[in-house]
């Protein structure tokens, strides 16, 4: 049977377009993508390790962000902290660069103006573009907006709470609270549900001060199985924000 059998005419005519179409974006990669780690990272399928997975899930919880490149053929994640804690910052590099996912050239630090004209110091890195991470962007993204997938539950291991609290979270009496300013009031409950039902671990949303801004606060009654969940996880520069 001919490879074009049983298309009709429109259908032949789109393939052949589809066909001139990867003829001329293919030397375009070729020609600004030299890298061939990168260059296969576009074509990747996967299946990831879980605990990259969890490790993304929990830095998206916090100030990573992805972005969709080449035409929306991939996608790629970044990471960036404030220079006093560039130490785990270079942890989450290490991390990712021993699997292959990001450049081994070490963030450097550099200076950005922000707030009122305030000097800020930040480092940051980025992966390698990969269309087996487009799953984990439509999750995450609606219209280029970061909300809390619906299934959260499913990807909130103690490592991805672990990197989530080493994100945004910070010591308040003897409990914590956890930075979720960019969250809608409903992300908030999706994630103090996830809390409950894999660890349970109670916990409230709070209003941030600011309208539609909410923090979650772990409850002071669950702190000792937080402790006892994510400090396998938490890197020394970090242990001050549970002890």
């Amino acid at each position: 049977m001919s490879l074009w059998g049983g298309l009709n005419e429109p259908q032949m005519y789109y393939l052949y377009l589809i066909y001139l179409s990867l003829l001329l974006i293919t030397p375009f990669y070729l020609n600004n993508y030299s890298k061939v780690s990168r260059l296969k990272g576009i074509y990747r399928i996967g299946p990831h390790n879980k605990d990259v997975i969890s490790i993304i899930f929990g830095s998206l919880l916090g100030d990573a962000y992805g972005e969709q490149r080449l035409f929306r053929l991939g996608t790629r994640f970044s990471f960036y902290q404030e220079a006093s804690h560039v130490k785990y910052l270079m942890f989450l590099h290490k991390l990712f660069s021993e699997l292959g996912y990001c450049n081994s050239k070490l963030p450097v630090i550099t200076t950005r103006l922000g707030n009122k004209g305030k000097l800020r110091k930040v480092a940051r890195f980025q992966t390698w573009t990969y269309t087996s991470f487009n799953w984990i962007y439509d999750l995450w993204y609606d219209n280029k907006i970061k909300h809390v997938p619906e299934c959260i539950n499913q990807y909130m291991t103690p490592l991805a709470l672990a990197i989530w609290i080493m994100n945004d979270g910070a010591k308040i009496g003897k409990s914590i609270k956890l930075c979720t300013n960019s969250f809608s009031y409903y992300d908030c409950l999706l994630l103090i549900k996830a809390l409950n039902n894999n660890f349970n671990i109670k916990a409230s949303i709070q209003s941030a001060g600011n309208q539609d801004q909410y923090l979650i606060y772990i409850w002071k009654e669950s702190m000792t199985d937080l402790i006892n969940i994510v400090s396998p996880y938490i890197i020394p520069e970090m242990k001050y924000k549970l002890i």
